[in-house]
């Protein structure tokens, strides 16, 4: 009998359309991406979502002043989130819009089901109301007359409504979160809500008159009104799995993790689990509030212009970098601040110096001592240790899962690259190929540093997707790290002897010293005043357009490197010599810090043949190679098929 895989569920909070994606909405969705890639390389069916609250007085205004419809509006605006995940490769398995039919189906059928129950009820309502925040306050919350949390002016207002029934469910609220010490995490915000708390706790106000707000789900039982955006976006956790039936638990619920900011602690804590006591639901078993990220000590602010683009990260050090940085540098759950200068360090010391040098010089071994084939092992006794230790390190990444822990979980992982490089310094493979025994003792080290590489991709993969896959691919495994799971940990010697590398471009070139101070003299972080100004590309723009006739005159040829070396006191220009068919030529070239020399033999390349010969470093440079720059990344341009030398490409 077949049997089903164990279920799990981890949400994002919807992002209010209206907002400009910053660099904390890209780390709450980073972090629920890192935890369902790790719950599917264990088994499990995974359900991952994220979304868009959509209504509301600030989406209303927004679409006013464009004189556009408030459903065209959120249309529009939707796409910059969805767009940016596709940017960041989160995983999703589902985008929620509380505008979808579907999510209007179940508020629907709550509001009536309440309603009903007499868990609803009509009063009249005297208080102090902000407009941004959409919030009803009291005389004592406000601060200096002001909203206590956005800090603007507010407005009194009285007017009718109808309110849930929330502070009959306050004790019973108290007891849960009592009785269960990871309903909400970390525990000084699972102390703030106990504090809160012990207040009286009023009860919700869930509608605003249609005649002052329009744009909302209406309400079943009283057309005159819309639901109040609190209590209709919170739905759409339960809302994205299908209907409620009656005594039948929604599929996937309760959810394993909620993540929000501490901002949105009160809402998912208080008014969240009160709602679901009353729907008949279980709470989540885990919301989880992170911290925020400052800047230079400032919370980021729009009006004040010091807010992080991701898009911008994202072109300046790549996805994966920025992935990694965000969850290494500061404890899930506390405050961070952003700094691009610790960012230039993290890539530098972690992924380039230790990581990356880790990859390089292993496929350069193997390459040259080899024949680019991963050799057979005799596993000697001295090497008991360090696969004892890469199973002590994947138990303790295995439990650190449990509590959120991303920084210490890269820590550890980091040991690992650190025990690695360890064992090779330690064995000195260049020193044994140079007798007949070390030889044997050779193909054992390269061996396990091979398979210590293979270990750590496949744990660094629901960080860095897209570089645990680089790594497996030019470690000659087929097989995807989804396809082997976490099971393909379990016993050394899960790559094949005889399985043919292919060593490619540098993982994580070095942030040189004059680039950094060039990244760091012009970061101008997007604010306010400046954010329409930045789109992410696409595809790159256009140049301005030449004639057939020009572009001619540009004399592409076919060319293959025969020689390579590196050009002394510089740390970015290679010398090299390809052969074009009727002769030879030197090219300097600006790319050793994406290929090493070695690799470069033999690759057939496009040579710019007519161009006027320069001198770069004191040596004649007689052409130029085609090449894109892809995220820091230089790729030469190449063929699907080997080509002759010295053919004219057009």
């Amino acid at each position: 009998m077949k049997t089903s895989k164990k279920k799990f569920f981890i949400t994002t909070p919807i992002y209010y359309v209206n907002d400009v994606p910053h660099i904390g909405h890209a780390y709450t969705t980073i972090a629920a991406d890192v935890i369902a890639r790790y719950k599917r390389l264990e088994g499990y069916e995974v359900s991952f979502l994220t979304g868009t609250d959509e209504h509301g007085q600030k989406v209303l205004q927004a679409a006013r002043d464009l004189k556009i419809e408030p459903q065209e509006h959120v249309d529009k605006l939707h796409k910059r989130f969805k767009e940016l995940w596709t940017r960041f490769n989160i995983s999703n398995d589902d985008f929620i819009r509380t505008t979808e039919k579907r999510h209007k189906e179940l508020v629907t059928h709550i509001l009536k089901q309440l309603y009903d129950r007499k868990e609803i009820y009509k009063d009249s309502y005297e208080g102090w109301y902000c407009t941004p925040d959409e919030r009803f306050w009291t005389e004592k919350d406000l601060v200096g007359g002001n909203c206590p949390e956005c800090g603007r002016e507010v407005d009194k207002i009285k007017e009718h409504n109808y309110f849930f029934k929330m502070s009959s469910y306050q004790n019973w609220l108290k007891e849960y979160i009592k009785l269960n010490d990871k309903f909400i995490q970390p525990t000084s915000r699972r102390n703030e809500v106990l504090g809160f708390l012990e207040k009286p706790l009023g009860d919700l106000c869930i509608s605003r008159p249609k005649e002052r707000l329009p744009w909302g789900i209406p309400l079943p039982f009283d057309e005159n009104y819309v639901t109040y955006v609190w209590f209709d976006a919170l739905i759409n956790y339960i809302s994205a799995h299908g209907s409620i039936e009656k005594n039948k638990t929604p599929e996937f619920w309760p959810a394993n993790h909620q993540l929000i900011g501490k901002d949105i602690l009160t809402t998912h804590a208080v008014y969240w689990s009160t709602m679901l006591k009353a729907i008949g639901l279980d709470p989540p078993l885990n919301l989880f509030a992170h911290g925020w990220w400052t800047i230079n000590g400032k919370k980021m602010s729009k009006s004040i212009g010091n807010v992080v683009e991701p898009n911008l990260l994202i072109d300046q050090f790549g996805v994966d970098a920025i992935r990694y940085f965000l969850l290494r540098e500061v404890p899930f759950g506390l405050d961070g601040d952003f700094s691009h200068k610790s960012l230039i360090n993290r890539i530098n010391s972690d992924l380039a110096n230790n990581l990356g040098n880790l990859l390089n010089r292993t496929m350069s071994m193997i390459e040259r001592y080899h024949d680019q084939m991963v050799p057979a092992p005799t596993l000697p006794t001295e090497d008991f240790g360090l696969i004892d230790e890469f199973k002590k390190g994947i138990e303790d990444v295995h439990r650190l899962y449990d509590d959120l822990s991303y920084n210490k979980i890269l820590e550890r992982i980091w040991l690992l690259v650190d025990t690695t490089n360890k064992y090779i310094d330690t064995n000195s493979p260049w020193n044994l190929v140079k007798t007949e025994n070390g030889k044997l003792r050779l193909c054992t080290v390269m061996y396990n540093t091979v398979e210590c590489i293979r270990s750590i991709s496949i744990l660094i993969y629901p960080f860095m997707p897209k570089s645990a896959d680089t790594i497996m691919k030019q470690l000659g495994i087929e097989q995807t790290i989804e396809e082997l799971g976490l099971e393909s940990l379990k016993n050394w010697g899960g790559i094949k002897p005889g399985t043919k590398i292919q060593p490619g471009l540098q993982l994580f070139p070095r942030i040189e010293d004059k680039e950094a101070e060039k990244i760091l003299s012009n970061v101008e972080p997007i604010g306010e005043k400046n954010k329409e100004q930045y789109q992410p590309p696409a595809i790159e723009g256009i140049c301005d357009q030449v004639l057939i006739d020009d572009f001619m005159k540009i004399d592409l040829r076919t060319g293959k490197i025969i020689e390579a070396e590196k050009i002394k006191k510089s740390k970015k220009l290679l010398k090299l010599k390809v052969d074009i068919g009727n002769e030879v030529r030197q090219v300097v070239a600006g790319i050793a810090e994406s290929y090493e020399p070695d690799h470069l033999l033999n690759r057939t390349i496009i040579l710019v043949a007519n161009l006027k010969p320069v001198k770069l470093m004191g040596i004649e440079s007689q052409g130029m190679l085609l090449a894109a720059n892809n995220n820091g990344q230089i790729v030469l341009a190449g063929f699907d098929l080997e080509p002759s030398k010295g053919i004219r490409v057009r």
